[in-house]
Protein backbone atom coordinates (compact mmCIF):
# COMPACT_ATOMS: atom_id res chain seq x y z
CA UNK A 1 0.00 0.00 0.00
CA UNK A 2 2.67 2.24 0.39
CA UNK A 3 3.31 2.88 -3.29
CA UNK A 4 -0.08 3.70 -4.05
CA UNK A 5 0.00 6.49 -0.87
CA UNK A 6 3.57 7.66 -2.74
CA UNK A 7 1.57 8.07 -5.64
CA UNK A 8 -0.97 10.74 -4.10
CA UNK A 9 1.22 12.29 -2.16
CA UNK A 10 3.23 12.60 -5.67
CA UNK A 11 0.30 14.50 -6.95
CA UNK A 12 -0.39 16.34 -3.77
CA UNK A 13 3.25 17.74 -4.08
CA UNK A 14 2.75 18.46 -7.87
CA UNK A 15 -0.59 20.67 -7.19
CA UNK A 16 1.65 23.18 -4.35
CA UNK A 17 4.05 23.18 -7.31
CA UNK A 18 1.71 24.41 -9.66
CA UNK A 19 0.54 27.12 -6.85
CA UNK A 20 4.09 28.19 -6.40
CA UNK A 21 3.84 27.07 -2.75
CA UNK A 22 6.83 24.36 -2.97
CA UNK A 23 9.73 24.95 -5.77
CA UNK A 24 9.06 23.58 -8.84
CA UNK A 25 12.32 21.67 -9.26
CA UNK A 26 12.20 20.26 -6.45
CA UNK A 27 12.15 16.20 -6.35
CA UNK A 28 11.22 14.97 -3.01
CA UNK A 29 11.94 11.38 -1.33
CA UNK A 30 8.83 10.66 -0.25
CA UNK A 31 8.85 8.55 2.89
CA UNK A 32 6.29 6.45 4.28
CA UNK A 33 6.37 4.26 7.83
CA UNK A 34 4.30 1.39 9.66
CA UNK A 35 2.60 3.67 12.46
CA UNK A 36 3.33 1.69 15.50
CA UNK A 37 0.42 2.82 17.06
CA UNK A 38 -2.55 2.25 15.33
CA UNK A 39 -4.69 5.13 17.26
CA UNK A 40 -2.00 7.03 14.46
CA UNK A 41 -3.74 5.10 11.66
CA UNK A 42 -1.99 2.63 9.44
CA UNK A 43 0.88 4.73 7.52
CA UNK A 44 2.27 8.06 8.42
CA UNK A 45 4.67 10.62 6.14
CA UNK A 46 6.96 13.26 7.24
CA UNK A 47 6.89 14.80 3.82
CA UNK A 48 5.67 18.13 5.28
CA UNK A 49 8.65 18.54 7.56
CA UNK A 50 10.78 17.63 4.25
CA UNK A 51 9.31 20.33 2.78
CA UNK A 52 9.03 23.04 5.08
CA UNK A 53 11.89 24.80 4.75
CA UNK A 54 12.45 25.04 0.66
CA UNK A 55 8.92 25.74 0.71
CA UNK A 56 9.53 28.79 3.52
CA UNK A 57 6.23 27.56 5.65
CA UNK A 58 5.71 26.12 9.18
CA UNK A 59 5.24 22.20 8.84
CA UNK A 60 1.88 22.00 9.87
CA UNK A 61 0.85 24.38 7.41
CA UNK A 62 2.04 22.48 5.13
CA UNK A 63 1.14 19.14 5.95
CA UNK A 64 -2.50 20.75 5.58
CA UNK A 65 -2.16 22.24 2.13
CA UNK A 66 -0.62 18.42 1.01
CA UNK A 67 -3.60 16.77 2.55
CA UNK A 68 -6.06 19.46 0.79
CA UNK A 69 -4.22 18.69 -2.21
CA UNK A 70 -4.29 15.12 -2.71
CA UNK A 71 -6.54 13.62 -5.00
CA UNK A 72 -9.89 11.45 -4.25
CA UNK A 73 -9.40 7.77 -3.43
CA UNK A 74 -11.14 4.90 -2.03
CA UNK A 75 -7.97 3.57 -0.39
CA UNK A 76 -7.99 5.88 2.64
CA UNK A 77 -10.98 6.62 4.80
CA UNK A 78 -9.35 9.86 6.68
CA UNK A 79 -6.04 11.82 7.52
CA UNK A 80 -5.18 13.27 10.74
CA UNK A 81 -1.99 15.77 10.89
CA UNK A 82 -0.04 14.73 13.99
CA UNK A 83 2.93 16.07 16.11
CA UNK A 84 5.15 18.77 14.53
CA UNK A 85 4.09 17.62 11.08
CA UNK A 86 2.96 13.98 10.48
CA UNK A 87 0.49 13.17 8.34
CA UNK A 88 -1.35 9.86 9.32
CA UNK A 89 -3.25 7.79 6.78
CA UNK A 90 -6.33 5.25 7.70
CA UNK A 91 -6.47 2.16 5.58
CA UNK A 92 -9.89 2.43 4.05
CA UNK A 93 -11.79 -1.50 4.18
CA UNK A 94 -12.06 -1.69 0.45
CA UNK A 95 -8.18 -1.02 0.56
CA UNK A 96 -7.36 -3.33 3.39
CA UNK A 97 -9.44 -6.48 1.33
CA UNK A 98 -7.46 -5.65 -1.70
CA UNK A 99 -4.52 -7.13 0.01
CA UNK A 100 -5.85 -9.84 0.97
CA UNK A 101 -7.01 -10.51 -2.89
CA UNK A 102 -3.69 -9.65 -4.36
CA UNK A 103 -2.04 -12.51 -1.82
CA UNK A 104 -4.81 -14.82 -3.05
CA UNK A 105 -4.46 -14.09 -6.53
CA UNK A 106 -0.59 -14.57 -6.71
CA UNK A 107 -0.07 -17.06 -4.46
CA UNK A 108 3.58 -18.62 -4.53
CA UNK A 109 4.63 -15.24 -5.96
CA UNK A 110 3.16 -12.89 -3.36
CA UNK A 111 6.12 -10.45 -2.03
CA UNK A 112 8.41 -11.61 -5.25
CA UNK A 113 9.85 -8.76 -7.23
CA UNK A 114 12.15 -7.73 -10.18
CA UNK A 115 14.13 -5.78 -8.38
CA UNK A 116 17.36 -7.28 -9.82
CA UNK A 117 15.96 -7.59 -13.25
CA UNK A 118 18.19 -10.94 -13.98
CA UNK A 119 21.46 -9.49 -12.85
CA UNK A 120 24.02 -11.34 -11.89
CA UNK A 121 25.23 -12.12 -7.93
CA UNK A 122 27.52 -14.45 -6.62
CA UNK A 123 27.32 -15.07 -2.58
CA UNK A 124 30.43 -16.78 -1.26
CA UNK A 125 29.26 -18.74 2.12
CA UNK A 126 30.43 -21.79 4.51
CA UNK A 127 33.95 -22.24 2.58
CA UNK A 128 34.95 -24.28 5.33
CA UNK A 129 38.34 -26.07 5.06
CA UNK A 130 37.72 -29.62 5.07
CA UNK A 131 39.45 -30.69 7.82
CA UNK A 132 36.76 -32.08 10.30
CA UNK A 133 33.01 -31.38 10.37
CA UNK A 134 30.95 -28.60 9.68
CA UNK A 135 30.76 -26.60 13.16
CA UNK A 136 27.83 -24.44 14.95
CA UNK A 137 29.76 -21.49 13.50
CA UNK A 138 29.62 -22.60 10.03
CA UNK A 139 26.16 -23.89 10.55
CA UNK A 140 24.86 -20.37 11.05
CA UNK A 141 26.80 -19.03 7.91
CA UNK A 142 24.99 -21.87 5.99
CA UNK A 143 21.42 -20.60 7.14
CA UNK A 144 22.32 -17.10 6.57
CA UNK A 145 23.70 -17.28 3.52
CA UNK A 146 20.91 -19.94 1.87
CA UNK A 147 18.19 -17.84 3.02
CA UNK A 148 20.03 -14.50 1.49
CA UNK A 149 20.06 -16.51 -1.64
CA UNK A 150 16.75 -17.29 -1.22
CA UNK A 151 15.83 -13.53 -0.91
CA UNK A 152 17.93 -12.49 -3.58
CA UNK A 153 16.38 -15.00 -6.21
CA UNK A 154 12.95 -13.94 -5.05
CA UNK A 155 14.10 -10.20 -5.62
CA UNK A 156 14.95 -11.21 -9.16
CA UNK A 157 18.85 -11.92 -9.03
CA UNK A 158 20.17 -14.48 -10.87
CA UNK A 159 22.00 -15.74 -8.10
CA UNK A 160 25.59 -18.35 -8.10
CA UNK A 161 26.24 -20.44 -4.73
CA UNK A 162 29.80 -20.62 -4.17
CA UNK A 163 31.72 -22.55 -1.88
CA UNK A 164 35.78 -21.81 -1.65
CA UNK A 165 38.28 -23.52 0.37
CA UNK A 166 41.83 -25.01 0.56
CA UNK A 167 42.82 -28.42 0.14
CA UNK A 168 46.42 -27.70 0.28
CA UNK A 169 48.21 -25.73 3.56
CA UNK A 170 49.42 -26.52 6.86
CA UNK A 171 45.89 -27.31 8.19
CA UNK A 172 45.70 -30.01 5.65
CA UNK A 173 49.17 -30.87 6.49
CA UNK A 174 48.12 -31.62 9.89
CA UNK A 175 45.04 -32.93 9.06
CA UNK A 176 47.29 -35.87 6.73
CA UNK A 177 49.51 -36.75 9.38
CA UNK A 178 46.97 -36.89 11.95
CA UNK A 179 45.21 -39.68 9.75
CA UNK A 180 48.58 -41.20 8.99
CA UNK A 181 49.11 -41.73 12.79
CA UNK A 182 46.02 -43.50 13.07
CA UNK A 183 46.47 -45.45 9.91
CA UNK A 184 49.76 -46.73 11.76
CA UNK A 185 48.23 -47.48 14.73
CA UNK A 186 48.69 -44.46 16.78
CA UNK A 187 46.69 -42.58 19.44
CA UNK A 188 46.38 -39.04 20.56
CA UNK A 189 48.02 -40.23 23.91
CA UNK A 190 50.93 -41.29 21.73
CA UNK A 191 54.42 -39.52 22.55
CA UNK A 192 54.88 -39.17 18.57
CA UNK A 193 51.48 -38.06 17.84
CA UNK A 194 51.64 -34.80 15.60
CA UNK A 195 51.83 -31.38 17.73
CA UNK A 196 49.06 -29.58 16.26
CA UNK A 197 47.01 -33.13 15.28
CA UNK A 198 43.37 -33.46 15.46
CA UNK A 199 41.92 -35.78 17.78
CA UNK A 200 38.30 -35.90 17.25
CA UNK A 201 36.56 -39.90 16.21
CA UNK A 202 36.24 -38.69 12.74
CA UNK A 203 40.06 -39.01 12.26
CA UNK A 204 39.88 -42.75 13.25
CA UNK A 205 36.81 -43.59 10.66
CA UNK A 206 38.62 -41.72 7.58
CA UNK A 207 41.64 -43.74 8.31
CA UNK A 208 39.97 -47.11 8.46
CA UNK A 209 38.19 -46.23 5.37
CA UNK A 210 41.22 -45.53 3.57
CA UNK A 211 43.02 -48.74 4.85
CA UNK A 212 39.95 -50.87 3.38
CA UNK A 213 40.61 -49.08 0.08
CA UNK A 214 37.36 -47.12 -0.29
CA UNK A 215 36.56 -44.52 -2.73
CA UNK A 216 34.67 -41.04 -1.70
CA UNK A 217 33.02 -39.02 -3.99
CA UNK A 218 32.10 -35.46 -3.11
CA UNK A 219 30.05 -33.01 -4.92
CA UNK A 220 33.86 -31.51 -6.45
CA UNK A 221 36.59 -34.49 -6.41
CA UNK A 222 36.97 -38.34 -5.74
CA UNK A 223 39.30 -40.14 -4.46
CA UNK A 224 40.42 -43.74 -3.69
CA UNK A 225 42.33 -44.99 -0.63
CA UNK A 226 45.66 -47.03 -1.01
CA UNK A 227 46.10 -48.30 2.31
CA UNK A 228 48.80 -47.96 2.26
CA UNK A 229 50.34 -45.66 5.49
CA UNK A 230 52.92 -44.57 4.03
CA UNK A 231 51.40 -42.58 1.75
CA UNK A 232 51.30 -39.50 2.69
CA UNK A 233 50.13 -37.68 -0.28
CA UNK A 234 47.41 -40.16 -0.55
CA UNK A 235 46.59 -40.09 2.40
CA UNK A 236 46.06 -35.99 2.38
CA UNK A 237 44.14 -36.53 -1.25
CA UNK A 238 41.76 -39.11 0.47
CA UNK A 239 41.28 -37.24 3.46
CA UNK A 240 40.13 -33.81 1.89
CA UNK A 241 38.00 -36.16 -0.78
CA UNK A 242 36.20 -37.98 2.21
CA UNK A 243 35.75 -35.10 4.47
CA UNK A 244 34.12 -32.77 1.69
CA UNK A 245 31.85 -35.47 0.87
CA UNK A 246 30.99 -35.40 5.12
CA UNK A 247 30.52 -31.44 4.45
CA UNK A 248 27.88 -32.50 1.73
CA UNK A 249 25.84 -34.77 3.36
CA UNK A 250 25.76 -32.54 5.95
CA UNK A 251 24.85 -29.36 4.17
CA UNK A 252 22.38 -31.71 1.97
CA UNK A 253 20.58 -32.86 5.15
CA UNK A 254 20.40 -28.74 6.47
CA UNK A 255 18.78 -28.31 2.56
CA UNK A 256 21.90 -26.27 1.51
CA UNK A 257 23.40 -26.57 -2.07
CA UNK A 258 26.03 -25.20 -4.03
CA UNK A 259 26.69 -23.90 -7.73
CA UNK A 260 30.57 -23.71 -7.55
CA UNK A 261 33.24 -25.61 -5.42
CA UNK A 262 36.38 -23.25 -6.38
CA UNK A 263 39.57 -24.32 -4.88
CA UNK A 264 42.45 -22.10 -3.01
CA UNK A 265 45.30 -23.69 -4.79
CA UNK A 266 44.06 -23.64 -7.96
CA UNK A 267 44.77 -20.27 -7.79
CA UNK A 268 48.11 -20.91 -7.10
CA UNK A 269 48.20 -23.65 -10.02
CA UNK A 270 47.06 -21.52 -12.46
CA UNK A 271 49.41 -18.74 -11.78
CA UNK A 272 46.48 -16.46 -10.61
CA UNK A 273 48.04 -15.16 -7.10
CA UNK A 274 51.49 -14.50 -8.93
CA UNK A 275 49.62 -12.49 -11.86
CA UNK A 276 47.86 -10.63 -9.50
CA UNK A 277 51.04 -9.76 -7.42
CA UNK A 278 52.85 -8.50 -10.54
CA UNK A 279 49.90 -6.45 -11.16
CA UNK A 280 50.40 -4.91 -8.24
CA UNK A 281 53.73 -4.63 -8.65
CA UNK A 282 53.55 -2.84 -12.31
CA UNK A 283 51.01 -0.33 -10.32
CA UNK A 284 53.44 1.43 -8.04
CA UNK A 285 51.30 0.20 -5.26
CA UNK A 286 53.87 -2.05 -3.22
CA UNK A 287 57.50 -1.67 -1.94
CA UNK A 288 60.19 -4.08 -0.91
CA UNK A 289 61.37 -3.37 3.10
CA UNK A 290 63.09 -5.84 5.84
CA UNK A 291 63.11 -8.50 3.34
CA UNK A 292 58.99 -8.81 2.36
CA UNK A 293 57.08 -7.23 -0.50
CA UNK A 294 54.51 -4.71 0.92
CA UNK A 295 51.09 -3.46 -0.04
CA UNK A 296 50.35 0.52 0.23
CA UNK A 297 46.87 -0.25 1.72
CA UNK A 298 46.92 3.04 3.16
CA UNK A 299 46.63 4.30 -0.04
CA UNK A 300 43.08 3.17 0.29
CA UNK A 301 42.50 3.98 3.80
CA UNK A 302 43.90 1.02 5.31
CA UNK A 303 45.70 2.26 8.95
CA UNK A 304 49.25 0.69 8.16
CA UNK A 305 50.47 -0.76 5.07
CA UNK A 306 50.51 -5.05 4.72
CA UNK A 307 52.81 -7.80 4.11
CA UNK A 308 52.14 -9.52 0.77
CA UNK A 309 55.17 -11.74 0.95
CA UNK A 310 57.07 -12.47 3.77
CA UNK A 311 60.85 -12.88 3.90
CA UNK A 312 60.29 -16.84 3.42
CA UNK A 313 58.54 -16.39 0.28
CA UNK A 314 55.30 -17.21 1.26
CA UNK A 315 52.26 -14.88 0.73
CA UNK A 316 50.23 -13.60 3.77
CA UNK A 317 46.44 -15.29 3.66
CA UNK A 318 44.64 -12.05 2.06
CA UNK A 319 47.23 -12.24 -1.25
CA UNK A 320 45.09 -14.80 -2.73
CA UNK A 321 41.84 -13.71 -1.83
CA UNK A 322 42.53 -10.66 -3.37
CA UNK A 323 43.52 -12.80 -6.47
CA UNK A 324 40.19 -14.91 -5.68
CA UNK A 325 38.05 -11.86 -5.82
CA UNK A 326 39.85 -10.49 -9.12
CA UNK A 327 38.69 -13.76 -10.66
CA UNK A 328 34.89 -13.07 -9.29
CA UNK A 329 35.44 -9.82 -10.83
CA UNK A 330 36.30 -11.14 -14.50
CA UNK A 331 33.46 -14.25 -13.97
CA UNK A 332 31.29 -11.21 -14.18
CA UNK A 333 30.26 -10.38 -11.19
CA UNK A 334 29.35 -7.18 -10.59
CA UNK A 335 27.86 -8.13 -6.90
CA UNK A 336 29.15 -10.19 -4.77
CA UNK A 337 28.71 -10.98 -1.11
CA UNK A 338 30.81 -12.92 1.07
CA UNK A 339 29.26 -14.03 4.34
CA UNK A 340 31.48 -15.31 6.12
CA UNK A 341 32.55 -15.57 10.28
CA UNK A 342 33.20 -12.57 12.34
CA UNK A 343 37.16 -13.16 12.21
CA UNK A 344 37.42 -12.57 8.98
CA UNK A 345 36.87 -8.57 9.72
CA UNK A 346 40.69 -7.76 9.62
CA UNK A 347 40.64 -8.68 6.05
CA UNK A 348 38.47 -6.75 4.88
CA UNK A 349 39.94 -3.67 4.47
CA UNK A 350 43.04 -4.94 2.61
CA UNK A 351 40.92 -6.88 0.37
CA UNK A 352 39.29 -4.38 -1.29
CA UNK A 353 42.42 -2.47 -1.09
CA UNK A 354 44.38 -4.47 -3.11
CA UNK A 355 41.28 -4.73 -5.52
CA UNK A 356 41.16 -0.86 -5.53
CA UNK A 357 45.34 -0.96 -6.18
CA UNK A 358 44.71 -3.35 -9.25
CA UNK A 359 43.43 -0.59 -11.47
CA UNK A 360 40.74 -3.15 -13.68
CA UNK A 361 37.35 -0.81 -12.71
CA UNK A 362 36.58 -2.60 -9.49
CA UNK A 363 34.43 0.10 -7.43
CA UNK A 364 35.35 0.94 -4.04
CA UNK A 365 33.52 -1.16 -1.15
CA UNK A 366 33.52 -3.90 -3.42
CA UNK A 367 32.74 -7.22 -2.60
CA UNK A 368 29.81 -6.74 -0.04
CA UNK A 369 30.38 -8.67 3.14
CA UNK A 370 27.78 -9.92 5.58
CA UNK A 371 29.18 -11.38 9.17
CA UNK A 372 27.86 -13.46 11.86
CA UNK A 373 29.07 -14.11 15.17
CA UNK A 374 29.64 -16.87 17.31
CA UNK A 375 26.75 -19.14 18.22
CA UNK A 376 26.76 -20.31 22.05
CA UNK A 377 24.84 -23.44 22.10
CA UNK A 378 23.10 -24.46 25.53
CA UNK A 379 21.17 -27.46 26.91
CA UNK A 380 19.44 -27.61 30.73
CA UNK A 381 21.34 -23.87 31.04
CA UNK A 382 24.59 -25.07 30.74
CA UNK A 383 26.73 -24.76 27.98
CA UNK A 384 27.68 -27.36 25.47
CA UNK A 385 30.86 -27.01 24.16
CA UNK A 386 32.08 -30.46 23.16
CA UNK A 387 30.56 -33.33 20.13
CA UNK A 388 32.72 -36.59 20.84
CA UNK A 389 33.13 -37.07 16.99
CA UNK A 390 34.66 -33.53 16.66
CA UNK A 391 36.33 -34.01 19.70
CA UNK A 392 36.49 -30.51 20.65
CA UNK A 393 32.92 -28.25 19.00
CA UNK A 394 30.03 -29.45 18.32
CA UNK A 395 29.12 -30.06 15.23
CA UNK A 396 26.36 -28.79 12.32
CA UNK A 397 24.88 -32.78 12.50
CA UNK A 398 24.76 -32.86 16.39
CA UNK A 399 21.77 -30.45 16.22
CA UNK A 400 20.29 -31.59 13.11
CA UNK A 401 20.44 -34.79 14.40
CA UNK A 402 18.70 -32.76 17.56
CA UNK A 403 16.36 -30.78 16.69
CA UNK A 404 15.37 -30.97 13.58
CA UNK A 405 16.54 -29.06 10.20
CA UNK A 406 13.60 -26.91 10.41
CA UNK A 407 14.27 -25.50 14.03
CA UNK A 408 18.02 -25.59 13.31
CA UNK A 409 17.81 -23.00 10.38
CA UNK A 410 15.38 -20.83 11.65
CA UNK A 411 17.14 -20.06 14.96
CA UNK A 412 20.09 -19.73 13.33
CA UNK A 413 18.83 -17.35 11.10
CA UNK A 414 16.41 -15.52 13.08
CA UNK A 415 18.76 -13.06 14.67
CA UNK A 416 20.99 -10.38 13.18
CA UNK A 417 24.17 -12.11 11.70
CA UNK A 418 25.87 -9.56 13.60
CA UNK A 419 24.48 -10.37 16.70
CA UNK A 420 25.90 -12.73 18.86
CA UNK A 421 23.83 -15.81 19.01
CA UNK A 422 22.60 -18.23 21.90
CA UNK A 423 20.94 -21.17 20.59
CA UNK A 424 19.22 -23.08 23.32
CA UNK A 425 18.40 -27.00 22.62
CA UNK A 426 15.47 -26.91 25.02
CA UNK A 427 13.44 -24.05 23.32
CA UNK A 428 14.57 -25.84 20.17
CA UNK A 429 12.45 -29.06 21.16
CA UNK A 430 9.93 -27.26 22.34
CA UNK A 431 6.23 -27.61 21.42
CA UNK A 432 5.06 -24.19 22.78
CA UNK A 433 4.49 -20.58 21.81
CA UNK A 434 7.72 -20.06 23.30
CA UNK A 435 9.29 -21.92 20.13
CA UNK A 436 9.40 -19.42 17.46
CA UNK A 437 9.56 -22.03 14.67
CA UNK A 438 6.99 -24.33 16.02
CA UNK A 439 4.56 -21.19 16.59
CA UNK A 440 4.90 -20.36 13.08
CA UNK A 441 4.38 -23.69 11.64
CA UNK A 442 1.32 -24.39 13.94
CA UNK A 443 -0.37 -21.17 12.40
CA UNK A 444 0.10 -22.88 9.46
CA UNK A 445 -1.31 -26.06 10.20
CA UNK A 446 -4.00 -24.69 12.12
CA UNK A 447 -5.33 -23.02 8.91
CA UNK A 448 -5.03 -26.64 7.41
CA UNK A 449 -7.05 -27.81 9.82
CA UNK A 450 -9.72 -25.04 9.51
CA UNK A 451 -9.94 -26.31 5.97
CA UNK A 452 -10.40 -29.96 6.79
CA UNK A 453 -13.13 -29.31 9.20
CA UNK A 454 -15.05 -27.52 6.93
CA UNK A 455 -14.69 -30.43 4.12
CA UNK A 456 -15.56 -33.06 7.14
CA UNK A 457 -18.76 -30.87 7.57
CA UNK A 458 -19.80 -31.25 4.25
CA UNK A 459 -18.98 -27.86 3.32
CA UNK A 460 -16.92 -25.65 1.09
CA UNK A 461 -15.00 -22.36 1.18
CA UNK A 462 -16.68 -20.04 -1.36
CA UNK A 463 -13.48 -17.50 -2.57
CA UNK A 464 -16.03 -15.49 -4.24
CA UNK A 465 -17.82 -15.13 -1.23
CA UNK A 466 -15.52 -14.63 0.67
CA UNK A 467 -13.63 -12.09 -1.05
CA UNK A 468 -17.01 -9.77 -0.96
CA UNK A 469 -17.72 -10.22 2.77
CA UNK A 470 -13.98 -9.06 3.61
CA UNK A 471 -15.26 -5.42 4.38
CA UNK A 472 -17.49 -6.88 6.55
CA UNK A 473 -14.68 -8.35 8.59
CA UNK A 474 -15.13 -5.03 11.12
CA UNK A 475 -12.72 -6.59 14.02
CA UNK A 476 -9.59 -4.44 14.96
CA UNK A 477 -7.95 -8.02 15.17
CA UNK A 478 -9.03 -8.56 11.56
CA UNK A 479 -7.85 -5.57 10.01
CA UNK A 480 -4.54 -4.99 10.96
CA UNK A 481 -3.95 -8.69 9.97
CA UNK A 482 -5.09 -7.66 6.65
CA UNK A 483 -2.32 -4.71 6.83
CA UNK A 484 -0.01 -7.15 7.93
CA UNK A 485 -0.69 -9.09 5.07
CA UNK A 486 0.16 -6.19 2.89
CA UNK A 487 3.52 -5.49 4.33
CA UNK A 488 4.67 -9.02 3.58
CA UNK A 489 6.09 -7.88 -0.08
CA UNK A 490 7.60 -4.76 1.69
CA UNK A 491 9.66 -6.54 4.20
CA UNK A 492 10.99 -9.45 1.78
CA UNK A 493 12.67 -6.20 -0.53
CA UNK A 494 14.37 -4.50 2.64
CA UNK A 495 15.51 -8.29 3.86
CA UNK A 496 17.03 -8.59 0.35
CA UNK A 497 18.21 -5.42 0.10
CA UNK A 498 19.68 -5.46 3.53
CA UNK A 499 20.98 -8.70 3.56
CA UNK A 500 18.89 -9.33 6.82
CA UNK A 501 16.94 -12.97 6.45
CA UNK A 502 16.20 -12.02 9.98
CA UNK A 503 13.51 -9.28 9.04
CA UNK A 504 11.44 -12.56 7.37
CA UNK A 505 11.91 -14.68 10.31
CA UNK A 506 11.19 -11.99 13.16
CA UNK A 507 7.18 -11.00 10.47
CA UNK A 508 6.61 -14.41 10.31
CA UNK A 509 6.56 -14.41 13.90
CA UNK A 510 4.33 -11.57 13.99
CA UNK A 511 1.90 -12.86 11.93
CA UNK A 512 1.51 -15.94 13.67
CA UNK A 513 1.16 -14.23 17.26
CA UNK A 514 -1.81 -11.98 15.33
CA UNK A 515 -3.38 -14.91 13.87
CA UNK A 516 -2.99 -17.45 17.16
CA UNK A 517 -4.76 -14.39 18.71
CA UNK A 518 -7.59 -13.68 16.12
CA UNK A 519 -8.17 -17.33 15.61
CA UNK A 520 -8.68 -18.05 19.71
CA UNK A 521 -11.00 -14.87 20.15
CA UNK A 522 -13.12 -15.51 16.99
CA UNK A 523 -14.91 -18.96 15.52
CA UNK A 524 -14.17 -19.27 11.68
CA UNK A 525 -16.76 -21.95 10.71
CA UNK A 526 -19.98 -20.06 12.07
CA UNK A 527 -23.54 -20.45 10.43
CA UNK A 528 -23.32 -17.17 8.51
CA UNK A 529 -22.20 -18.03 4.87
CA UNK A 530 -20.82 -14.54 4.30
CA UNK A 531 -18.61 -14.09 7.39
CA UNK A 532 -17.16 -17.84 7.02
CA UNK A 533 -16.20 -17.57 3.76
CA UNK A 534 -14.81 -13.95 4.62
CA UNK A 535 -12.97 -15.48 7.50
CA UNK A 536 -11.98 -18.12 5.92
CA UNK A 537 -10.48 -15.90 2.55
CA UNK A 538 -8.43 -14.40 5.34
CA UNK A 539 -7.17 -17.18 7.38
CA UNK A 540 -5.96 -18.97 3.61
CA UNK A 541 -4.17 -15.45 2.71
CA UNK A 542 -2.52 -15.88 6.32
CA UNK A 543 -1.73 -19.38 5.72
CA UNK A 544 -0.30 -18.43 1.69
CA UNK A 545 1.96 -15.88 3.38
CA UNK A 546 3.13 -17.85 5.93
CA UNK A 547 4.10 -20.60 3.26
CA UNK A 548 6.11 -18.27 1.33
CA UNK A 549 7.83 -16.67 4.33
CA UNK A 550 9.09 -20.24 5.72
CA UNK A 551 9.76 -21.03 1.88
CA UNK A 552 12.27 -17.82 2.11
CA UNK A 553 13.72 -19.15 5.00
CA UNK A 554 14.16 -22.62 4.13
CA UNK A 555 11.81 -24.23 6.58
CA UNK A 556 8.93 -26.57 6.13
CA UNK A 557 5.08 -25.59 6.21
CA UNK A 558 3.06 -28.50 7.51
CA UNK A 559 -0.46 -29.20 6.83
CA UNK A 560 -0.35 -31.18 10.60
CA UNK A 561 1.60 -31.44 13.71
Amino acid sequence: MKPQIAELLNAAVDVLKQQNIVPADLEPRIQIENTRDKSHGDLATNLAMMLAKPAGKNPRELAQLLVDSLPETSLVDKTEIAGPGFINFFLSDESTSSLVGAVLQQKGAYGRNNDGEGRKVQVEFVSANPTGPLHIGHGRGAAVGDCLCRLLEATGWDVTREFYYNDAGQQINNLALSVQARCKGLTPDDPSWPEDGYRGDYIVELAESFMRGDTVHSEDQSFTGTGDADDLDAIRHFAVAYLRHEQDLDLKAFGVDFDVYFLESSLYTEGKVEEAVQSLIANGYTYEDGGALWLRTTDFGDDKDRVMRKTDGGYTYFVPDVAYHLNKWQRGFTKVINEQGADHHSTITRVRAGLQALNVGIPEGWPDYVLHQMVTVMRGGEEVKISKRAGSYVTLRDLIDEVGRDATRYFLAARKADGQLTFDIDLARSQSSDNPVYYIQYAHARVCSIFRKLSEAGQAWDAVTGMAALPALTLESEKELMVKLGRYPEVVRNAANNSEPHQVANYLRELAGDFHTWYNAEKTLVDDDALRNGRLTLAEAIRQVLANGLELLGVSAPEEM
